[in-house]
């Protein structure tokens, strides 16, 4: 394996305002508004502290017609302001918001998932866009998918894919190719595995659109940081991504200097490895795992083998070594030293070097080295990876999501009291959404879930079950507790070793 030149999927250059992604171009980092898109003030406000974070690209919800309008104002003040951030609409189950929102911003977003084609309203956006030189893009959420589209394949990353080709050869068809594509999960293993077989599929078609990584609902924290940074460092380390978001259940500011931790780490390494072909990233297909669940570095590992990187580039490093190891069903422990005294910074890098290999299922145990870090620390982090990766699951899970003007309630501060409430719990994954045009589907593979339902109420679900519906929000905690307890799943948090 070459590890002199690292190098990037070739695709076409997309103008978003003042903004070019693909084509070249540096990756561009953006993040989403989680004001009231009808309160001009406050979202302009935002849009300029995530600017001025290094966030070139701002996306807001635009889910009804007064909100499409509004964009028009927030554009023109932001624009009075010398504010030049590319501001994107993101609209769904109203096609005719877009019409609307095309007016006014650099790109729109849509989801194939929550748009009617039937009548040619994606034909009429395509031409709207190109009259005014908006972008487009393709936006595949895991959680809503067309019912046609999941009757035949489920809420499968194939699904995803069949979902997005439909509306890129209507693009395709149409001659217009200022498109973005993005195929976005909770779930890192789908999501991983979701791009990878797009590319597949458009690479076969001679489709070569930028692409936008992110995970969903990722949470907030280290945990949120990062699970993010495996799915999007595994895509990335295939030189794949054009644009990143980094979701996080914070102020979004906060997302940017994650995000750009992220591209700055990649443009630094070395190496080249072509994008591979998605069937050979099935874990069966390397190797066999001879354990039963990958370990950390402070657990019994005798036996294993210690394959330590040594180049600024450990994924693409192990990933040699590891499929030529003899004999090929040798436990294996990934290590990798890092110098990084910043605790957020040392598991954003280590997520995104040693996640990929773990979520591909080629290590059996992690061993990050760190100095000035304790055993305690590191254990921690690596737990956080492992189940990031969705190998070993250690902790309660919280699929969370980073919020929008669609939001009902204040997320950031009710996932804080649901973690403070059920954080002592093992092997749960509770989702919490803001309200229900992700929410039900991006939690999907959620053993409960804490959904807006409208101002001040809440609708608890079981799995894809509702349970309760429209429980006033300041006793829904309580009802999710006593759900949890009703189903045998609480254990109380004095009773833990």
């Amino acid at each position: 394996m070459n590890l002199e030149h690292y190098t990037r999927r070739p695709t076409c250059c997309v103008r978003i305002g003042s903004v070019r992604i693909g084509g070249g171009n540096p990756i561009a980092v953006q993040s989403m508004t989680n004001t009231d898109t009808n309160d001009t003030a406050a979202s302009v406000a935002q849009i300029k502290r995530i600017w001025q974070a290094g966030g070139p690209i701002v996306r807001l919800t635009a889910q009804g017609r007064r909100e499409g309008e509004n964009l028009a104002d927030i554009v023109r003040e932001l624009r009075a302001d010398g504010c030049p951030a590319a501001i994107v609409a993101d609209i769904h189950f109203v096609p005719e918001v877009a019409a609307i929102a095309a007016q006014y911003v650099d790109k729109v977003r849509i989801n194939p998932g929550n748009y009617r084609n039937d009548h040619g309203e994606f034909e009429a956006l395509i031409e709207q866009c190109r009259e005014r030189s908006v972008a487009l893009r393709i936006g595949v959420n895991h959680g809503s998918l067309a019912k046609r589209v999941f009757d035949r394949w489920g809420d499968t990353p194939e699904g995803m894919v069949v979902s997005a080709m439909e509306f890129l050869r209507i693009c395709r068809e149409k001659a217009f190719d200022q498109v973005v594509v993005s195929m976005k999960s909770s779930n890192t293993r789908v999501m991983v595995a979701a791009y990878r077989l797009l590319i597949e599929a458009m690479d076969a078609e001679g489709m070569h659109y930028p692409i936008h990584l992110g995970v969903t609902e990722a949470g907030n924290g280290l945990e949120g940081r990062i699970k993010s940074a495996v799915g999007i460092g595994a895509l990335l380390a295939d030189g794949i991504g054009d644009t990143i978001r980094v979701s996080l259940t914070e102020a979004p500011e906060n997302e940017i200097p994650v995000a750009k931790l992220l591209v700055e780490h990649f443009a630094a390494r070395p190496g080249h490895f072509p994008v591979r072909h998605p069937e050979r990233y099935s874990p069966t297909a390397y190797r066999k795992r001879t354990t039963a669940a990958p370990v950390v570095h402070d657990e019994p590992h005798e036996g294993f083998r210690i394959l330590e990187a040594r180049s600024g580039n450990p994924t693409a490093e192990l990933r040699a070594a590891i499929l030529n190891l003899e004999p090929a069903d040798v436990p294996v422990m990934i290590k990798c030293r890092y110098e990084e005294p910043d605790t957020a910074t040392l598991a954003v890098k280590a997520a995104a070097d040693l996640g990929p290999l773990l979520l591909d299922g080629l290590a059996d145990g992690i061993w990050i080295d760190a100095p000035g870090h304790s055993d305690a620390e590191l254990h921690e982090i690596e737990l956080m990876i492992l189940q990031a990766a969705r190998v070993r699951f250690s902790r309660t899970e919280y699929i969370a999501c980073p919020s929008c003007g669609r939001t009902l309630y204040d997320i950031e501060q009710t996932l804080g009291q649901i973690k403070a409430r059920t954080s002592h719990l093992k092997n749960l994954r509770i989702g919490v959404m803001g309200c229900i045009v992700n929410g039900p589907g991006e939690m999907a593979d959620a053993d409960y879930g804490y959904v807006g339902a409208g101002p001040g109420r809440i609708t608890l679900y079981r799995g894809r079950e509702v349970v309760e519906r429209n429980i006033p929000q300041e006793e829904a905690l309580d009802h999710l507790v006593e759900l949890i307890r009703r189903d045998g799943k609480w254990t109380e948090p004095d009773a833990m070793p």
